[in-house]
């Protein structure tokens, strides 16, 4: 810089060669001091230079002024919207990274259970070798009823058409599952649950409670679907098939209110014996655990005793959906619209349509309104008047 200045203050004869190298100098510090103007780092004074090279000086830094203003705001704008358009790339480049993540996490727990899925496999084998003995009885109990709940339904849909043998052999064959049961287990007592007493079991762990409440739970369903081929073997002649029905439907209802209390011994003697502490810590955890369990039992029993009210008041009083039928009002639709076939004490509903009695009584089995106008004629459907039983495993 120094040297430069001492060029540019020497007189004008001093050499062609510093005559050629001043322009090049002042261009040199005249464009450094049109960016220092912008930048304000610098500001060099020049204080004597020749008139032509001063004009030029000039004229260059009016161009280099403009050249570096116009640069810099083109420059602010590109990056401003330069700034902008990669906005939503980012946000883009986010959510890809965000989906990358969570998918190498995915494909991570994936490789796990790939490679976890052997001792996965050994592990449960060694439980179904364990316990054997429980899932193939439940497989069997489970089958067994599936098969005799089918054919009872499919027995009272026949109605005066259903076989009696095949009653007697449903009959048969529940008895016989349930004596042999108990006869194979005979060691452990479990018929004891039956009548509220506790199984001759020294100590109660959680797989054994559910093997007693298990059994117990089905060995009631199959008594009460005796019951109901006990029904099914009585001639139409003593027991209409509309009577038969409303018994159907209370033998059910009976049964499931039952089997709500049958567990309650089982489970409370589980719970007062919980943990392997001392005797005071030992009762009171067990106390802890058995009153709030006693507490939702009871409002379970109260639910289900309000609704077996309601069964046994529909059972005395055996409400009819209609009167019988005249010949003369029979003699327009001489069919039954459900069976297409002549009318067996036709009844006639409060929408003056005729039916045969049998027919509408299984309709209303599972509707409220007439089958042909859709008239509202039983303000409640009768359930378990087509014989079925309940599926549901009561297990607490």
């Amino acid at each position: 810089m120094q040297a430069n200045r001492s060029q540019l203050h020497s007189p004008p004869g001093t050499g062609s060669s510093e005559d050629a190298s001043t322009p090049q100098c002042v261009h040199t510090r005249l464009t450094g001091e049109g960016s220092c103007l912008h930048s304000g780092d610098v500001h060099i004074q020049i204080n004597s230079i020749p008139k032509e090279c001063a004009e030029n000086a000039s004229s260059r830094i009016r161009s280099g002024v403009h050249s570096c203003a116009h640069g810099c705001v083109h420059s602010r704008l590109r990056g401003h919207s330069y700034s902008e358009a990669r906005l939503p790339d980012d946000t883009a480049a986010d959510s890809g990274d965000h989906g990358s993540s969570s998918f190498s996490e995915f494909r991570y727990l994936f490789k796990w259970l790939q490679k976890s899925l052997p001792y996965i496999l050994i592990l449960s084998v060694k439980l179904v070798m364990q316990h054997i003995t429980g899932i193939s009885l439940g497989i069997g109990l489970l089958t067994t009823f599936m098969y005799a709940n089918k054919s009872i339904v499919n027995q009272v849909f026949l109605r005066e058409r259903s076989s009696k043998i095949q009653c007697a052999w449903l009959l048969v064959f529940l008895a016989g599952s349930s004596v042999l049961l108990y006869y194979t287990f005979h060691s452990q007592s479990l018929y004891y649950s039956l009548i509220f007493l506790n199984p001759t079991l020294d100590y109660l762990s959680f797989w054994e409670v559910l093997w007693i409440v298990g059994i117990t739970d089905f060995i009631l369903k199959f008594f009460f679907m005796g019951l109901k081929c006990l029904i099914l073997l009585v001639p139409s002649f003593i027991m209409p098939f509309k009577s038969k029905g409303y018994w159907y439907m209370l033998l059910e209802e009976l049964c499931q209110y039952y089997r709500t209390f049958v567990p309650i011994p089982v489970w409370f003697r589980y719970l007062i014996s919980y943990g392997e502490f001392g005797n005071i810590t030992r009762w009171s955890l067990g106390i802890l655990l058995a009153l709030p369990y006693l507490v939702l039992k009871l409002l379970e029993c109260f639910g289900h005793l309000r609704t077996f009210r309601q069964v046994l008041r529909i059972f005395f009083t055996q409400p009819s959906y209609g009167v019988a039928a005249s010949k003369r009002q029979c003699s327009d639709v001489n069919i039954c619209s459900i069976c297409q076939a002549e009318f067996r004490k036709p009844i006639l509903l409060i929408c003056q349509h005729i039916f045969c009695e049998e027919c509408i009584t299984l309709w209303f089995n599972t509707e409220k309104t007439c089958p042909l106008c859709r008239t509202v004629i039983s303000d409640h459907i009768n359930k378990w008047k087509d014989g079925a039983t309940s599926s549901h495993l009561q297990i607490y």
